[in-house]
């Protein structure tokens, strides 16, 4: 086979991004939330897992009506979680392990409380008043008051929340406590970078840039096309993501402030959350080296594979097929555009891919979480994972009700649906999906130990409750298990280190072998010099299933350890829930 040119090697794309949730890491003082001192004292667990970069949900000053993501001041830290001191800390204690340090950018909207927003709304002639999107109320057939356009907010009800002593509307496309700012204001976005420059002279790394391409919007904010006639609201996307302008604030992003401070051997790195644009020509805008954009993009599709065709929360059961085909198109679209992947299948915004995708049953736990082991280490892209995956934690369990969930989004998306359906009625097949679903589930206190609250905090009650399974599942037990999810895991993250040829930076291609079950995913990664192969076998369903092996006959078995040690003429057979990967560079 003609040797690939080998992509660059740089050190973003071969970082291994453990995600942090600050709230619920560990607990240092006993309040019942998690803090950057508790951080810190984790760092050399993180390192030991095989991570090198940590990505930290934000951490600034906040009134936390969607827990941090309503910034009320960038240079300053949520009291809760420590000082601005404290956060200097960590990032000097990240570098002196080889850890890089990527903060949150929340910078499509900030909290009403923000000393922008509140001079913004002080009167019509503020100098800010532009820094924000305001607009004159609509008059409806009734005479009342209507918003601007028929917006739906993410987070249900009207995009468009009324301000009574200026008179207008202000757009919120979340909470009506999370104003959008208004890009096409110069000023606005200059003060917007001082506050990134702020904290990469701070030494932070990079940033996750938080629903990074609702920053342009249409510029005359029409009316969305009526696709639900049953809600009052519709969904604006069509005009408020990727819009007309987006390109340009992220290439002047790049220019006036990361371009900056890449040089003398740093080099900022940057993935963007990019909601409601998933063709590949859009995505490959975004991150087409050339474009001189980002490094990369979370396209949300791999989160959304069971989300209903109409809502998030209505019911639409995983499928094997969703998955081999997201992969197949990224792991072939963005290298055919220059550009780079992010690897991932779980966040602060999902439920666990373990309990979605795989199987959370006591019977197959520890082979489910193996088994999305494998398949996240061993595609080409950047790796993130989320806390707690190494150690398989899993979603809420069934018997829990509506009143132990905290999160704003499946709170009113609950509420909404009662008042539709009266007080008393059946809500069985919500619960259902928020089980499944719901951002609670990944942002579950953290499970260090068997002790009370996990071992999260001593002496203070979790700002949410802990998993009831954490007596069984926890990082202290799995630390001197040598069968134990989080020992797989290192050896995943040890082998791609060692092969980053095949696996980093290897060419994906997926297998399609007759008389191999719908349930089993098969592929084979290749370094770009062709030499080396790897074949990659998950099974994703409770009962063995056989793989024919054709055309891999003796390829040795190098990770995994319930199957052959190498490919039979009869091919091998996957135990429930197994993941396996042969390569023909161990060949005798």
């Amino acid at each position: 086979m003609a040797a690939q040119n080998a992509p660059s090697r740089e050190w973003w794309k071969e970082a291994v991004v453990y995600q942090i949730y600050p709230a619920s890491f560990l607990d240092s003082n006993g309040d019942g939330l998690g803090d950057l001192r508790g951080i810190i004292s984790k760092l050399d667990y993180i390192k030991s897992v095989g991570a090198d970069t940590i990505w930290l949900s934000p951490i600034f000053k906040s009134p936390q009506k969607d827990m941090g993501y309503d910034v009320a001041d960038y240079r300053d830290i949520h009291e809760p979680y420590g000082t601005l001191q404290d956060a200097e800390a960590l990032i000097t204690a990240c570098h002196a392990r080889g850890l890089r340090v990527l903060f949150d950018l929340v910078v499509n909207h900030t909290s009403d409380q923000h000393a922008w927003f509140r001079e913004s709304r002080s009167a019509r002639t503020s100098p800010k008043r532009d820094w924000y999107l305001w607009r004159d109320p609509k008059t409806g057939p009734d005479g009342a008051r209507r918003p601007p356009n028929n917006w739906a907010s993410i987070f249900g009800g009207s995009a468009w929340t009324w301000d009574e002593p200026t008179g207008q509307y202000y757009l919120s496309l979340f909470l009506p406590s999370q104003p959008d700012l208004n890009w096409a204001c110069a000023d606005m976005r200059a003060a917007a970078h001082a506050d990134m420059a702020f904290w990469l002279d701070r030494g932070v790394d990079g940033f996750r840039i938080d629903s990074m391409n609702l920053m342009s919007k249409h510029p005359d904010l029409p009316d969305a096309p009526v696709t639900d006639p049953g809600r009052e609201f519709q969904s604006g996307d069509l005009y408020f993501a990727s819009g007309p302008r987006m390109h340009e604030y992220i290439r002047e992003m790049r220019r006036e402030v990361f371009d900056k401070y890449s040089s003398g051997g740093r080099r900022v790195m940057t993935v963007g959350e990019l909601g409601f644009t998933k063709d590949e020509g859009s995505v490959a805008e975004y991150v087409g080296r050339a474009r001189g954009e980002l490094d990369m993009v979370f396209t949300g599709d791999v989160v959304d594979m069971d989300f209903g065709a109409g809502h998030k929360y209505e019911r639409d059961d995983f499928r094997v097929a969703k998955l081999r085909d997201i992969t197949a198109r990224w792991q072939a679209a963005i290298p055919a555009c220059d550009g780079w992947n992010a690897v991932y299948m779980d966040n602060h915004d999902s439920g666990r891919s373990l309990s979605r995708y795989a199987s959370d049953d006591p019977r197959y736990r520890a082979a489910a979480a193996k088994m999305l082991a494998t398949y996240l280490g061993s595609v080409s892209g950047t790796l993130f994972l989320l806390q707690g995956q190494e150690i398989g934690m899993a979603n809420v369990p069934a018997s829990w009700g509506m009143e132990e969930y905290v999160d704003v989004e499946a709170k009113n998306y609950y509420d909404a649906v009662r008042k539709v359906r009266g007080e008393g009625a059946d809500m069985g097949d919500v619960l259902r999906e928020m089980r499944l679903k719901a951002r609670d589930n990944g942002r579950l206190p953290m499970q260090w130990s068997a002790e009370e609250n996990a071992g999260f905090s001593r002496g203070g009650r979790p700002w949410m409750r802990v998993n009831d399974d954490f007596r069984e599942w926890n990082v202290e037990k799995q630390e001197v298990d040598p069968d134990s999810v989080l020992a797989y895991w290192r050896e995943v993250l040890e082998l791609r280190k060692r092969e980053f040829d095949v696996f980093t930076y290897g060419r994906f291609k997926m297998l399609d072998v007759e008389g191999t079950s719908e349930d089993v995913f098969a592929y084979t990664m290749t370094s770009p010099d062709g030499r080396k192969k790897a074949l990659i076998l998950l099974n994703f369903s409770d009962t063995e299933q056989p793989f024919s092996g054709r055309g891999f006959e003796g390829w040795r078995r190098l990770l995994g350890s319930n199957v052959a040690v190498e490919v039979g003429k009869d091919g091998v057979r996957l135990g429930a829930y197994e993941g396996v990967i042969f390569c023909n560079w161990l060949l005798n």
